[in-house]
C-alpha cells in the first residue's frame, strides 16, 4: 500500500532525523524557546508516524482476514472484524483532522484573546465562562497556556483576557473559534429571573517565529504601565509592571502582565503587536490570506458565529457550518472537537 500527501511517512522520517541532529548540536539547549519549538515538532511528527504505521499494519492485517473469510466464512471472526472496523473508522476520522490543517500558519503557536461585548455584567460573566471552556479544551489536548493579560469586569467576570497557547497546530485548531459568541440564558444577576442575551468576541492570532522585519516607529506607540490583576491565576504578576501598548495608526492594543518585570512585559507585548501587524501586512500583500485575520465584526446582534442557548431550550449551534448539539454543559466543559472538525471540513468545500 502506497501513501502520499499527509501520509507521506518517508518525508516525515527524514524531517525527524533532521530535528534529532539539531538536538545534538552543542548550543541547542541554550535557547529554551528554540528547544520548545523543535521538541514540539519532533514529538508531533513521531506521533504522526507511529499512528500511521500502526494504522497501516492494522488495515493490512484486516485485509488479509477478509481474504480468508472470502474463502471460508467464520461468523465469530466476521463479528470480531466488524467491531474492529468501527474502532479503525474512529482512528481514521481522528487522523483526518490533520489532513485539514495544511493552511499557512496552522502549525504555529497562537494568541487567544477574549473580549466581553454587549451585555454589561452579563457579558463579563459570559466571557469568564468562555475562558473556562477554552482552558478545559486546551488542558485536555495538552496545549501549554500562559495568561498574558487579564482585566476583570467591574462587578464580576472578565472584561478581556489574552492567552498564549503553545503546541503544534494550536493556531490551526483555534482559528475555528474566531468570531462573536452569543449566549441566551435566564440571568443569575436579574432579580426577576428574566432571559438575557450576552456577547463576547474571540480573536486568534498566529505567533510568528520571525517578526524582526516588522519595524515600528516609537512615535506611533502609546505605552501605559499599570497594576496587574491577580484573578487570572498564579502566573499573573500583581506588581506595577503590567504594560499596555497602543499602536496609534492601526488602533491595535496589546497588553502583557505575566512577566516579572516591566521590561519583560514590554518585550512580550511588542512581540504580540508585531504578530498582529504582520497579519495586517500579509492581508495587504496577499488577498487570498485575508482569512488569517478574519472579518472585523461588531460585538452585537447579527454578527455571531455561534449561539449557546440555555433557555427556553438547550442548544449550541455554529451558524457557519450549522453543526449543533443539545448538550450545552458538555461544550462549556471544553468538548469543542465536533465544532472544530465541522468547521475545518466546511473551509475545504
Amino acid at each position: 500500500m502506497n501513501y502520499g500527501g499527509y501520509f507521506d511517512i518517508s518525508s516525515k522520517e527524514e524531517r525527524i532525523k533532521e530535528l534529532e541532529n539539531t538536538t545534538n548540536e552543542p548550543n541547542f539547549w541554550n535557547d529554551q524557546k528554540h528547544v520548545d519549538e523543535v521538541m514540539n515538532e519532533l514529538n508531533n511528527l513521531k506521533e504522526i508516524v507511529h499512528n500511521n504505521k500502526e494504522l497501516k499494519n492494522e488495515i493490512e492485517s484486516d485485509l488479509e482476514t477478509i481474504d480468508i473469510l472470502e474463502l471460508e466464512m467464520d461468523i465469530e471472526i466476521k463479528n470480531d472484524l466488524e467491531k474492529k472496523l468501527n474502532v479503525l473508522n474512529q482512528k481514521i476520522s481522528s487522523m483526518e483532522l490533520y489532513t485539514l490543517l495544511n493552511e499557512p500558519y496552522d502549525k504555529n503557536n497562537c494568541i487567544l484573546e477574549l473580549h466581553s461585548g454587549a451585555g454589561g455584567t452579563e457579558a463579563c460573566d459570559w466571557t469568564n465562562m468562555l475562558y473556562r471552556m477554552y482552558l478545559r479544551y486546551l488542558e485536555k489536548n495538552n496545549f501549554k497556556v500562559e495568561v498574558l493579560s487579564y482585566l476583570e469586569g467591574e462587578e464580576t467576570g472578565i472584561k478581556s483576557v489574552s492567552l498564549k497557547v503553545d503546541g503544534m497546530y494550536s493556531y490551526g485548531y483555534l482559528k475555528c473559534e474566531k468570531g462573536v459568541h452569543r449566549l441566551v440564558r435566564l440571568s443569575p444577576f436579574d432579580a426577576n429571573n428574566k432571559r438575557h442575551t450576552s456577547f463576547a468576541s474571540v480573536d486568534v492570532i498566529p505567533e510568528f517565529s520571525e517578526v524582526e522585519d516588522i519595524t515600528i516607529d516609537d512615535k506611533d506607540l502609546k505605552i501605559d504601565v499599570y497594576r496587574s490583576s491577580g484573578a487570572g491565576g498564579q502566573h499573573v504578576n500583581t506588581t506595577d509592571s503590567a504594560v499596555r501598548i497602543t499602536h496609534l495608526p492601526t488602533k491595535i492594543v496589546v497588553s502583557c502582565q505575566n512577566q516579572r518585570s516591566q521590561i519583560q512585559n514590554r518585550e512580550e507585548a511588542m512581540r504580540m503587536l508585531k504578530s498582529k501587524l504582520k497579519v495586517l501586512e500579509i492581508e495587504k500583500k496577499n488577498k487570498e490570506l485575508a482569512e488569517v485575520k478574519g472579518e472585523s465584526l461588531n460585538i452585537e446582534f447579527g454578527s455571531q458565529i455561534r449561539s449557546y442557548v440555555m433557555h427556553p431550550y438547550s442548544m449550541v449551534k455554529d451558524h457557519r457550518t450549522n453543526y449543533e448539539t443539545s448538550n450545552v454543559s458538555k461544550v462549556l466543559d471544553g468538548e469543542l472537537e465536533p465544532f472544530i472538525e465541522a468547521y475545518l471540513k466546511y473551509r475545504k468545500k
